[in-house]
């Protein structure tokens, strides 16, 4: 247990230990009240790589950006990053809304982002992850439906 919830370096985040097999042999180190026993097993762990394209859940909106639950991590989004178009944040509801498209984020939201910033295990804490919608085919779900609907249709997408 006490690798679980780990940030490594290499290895990024560590979910959960599996496959765990301990030799019935042991040692008795005298003073100390336990066995101990050779031990091998699998992590299960989460990397995040620069460029990765992700889906995630908005779990928080702030006036600087919202937050996107990618497994075991948050990402931010900076404001700047959300989509191409001039974007009014409503304190009160929680959502940011493009000006000229009326598209809205808000806590709930499926969003397909891509990973542009890591910061793992380099003293960071619990890490940080920064990424961008401002690509073609990423933002929120409903919006790249929409664009795949246009462009199907003949129109231009985004």
């Amino acid at each position: 247990m006490k690798y679980v919830g780990i940030i490594d370096d290499e290895l990024g985040y560590l979910i959960a230990v599996t496959d765990v097999n301990v030799s019935p042999v042991g040692k008795i180190i005298p003073g100390d009240a336990a066995t101990h026993h050779k031990v091998t097993f699998s992590l299960l762990t989460y990397l995040p790589k620069v460029q990765e394209i992700i889906e995630g859940e908005v779990v928080e909106v702030t006036d600087f950006g919202a937050f996107i639950r990618i497994g075991p991590a948050d990402a931010l989004i900076h404001v700047s990053q959300i989509m191409d178009d001039f974007i009014v944040y409503d304190e009160k509801q929680g959502v940011f809304m493009g000006k000229e498209s009326k598209r809205k984020i808000s806590i709930g939201d499926r969003m397909r982002v891509r990973i542009t910033a890591t910061s793992i295990g380099r003293g960071a804490g619990f890490g940080k992850i920064g990424v961008t919608a401002r690509q073609p085919f990423l933002g929120k779900i409903e919006w790249i439906d929409e664009d795949l609907k246009t462009l199907k249709s003949g129109g231009e997408g985004k």
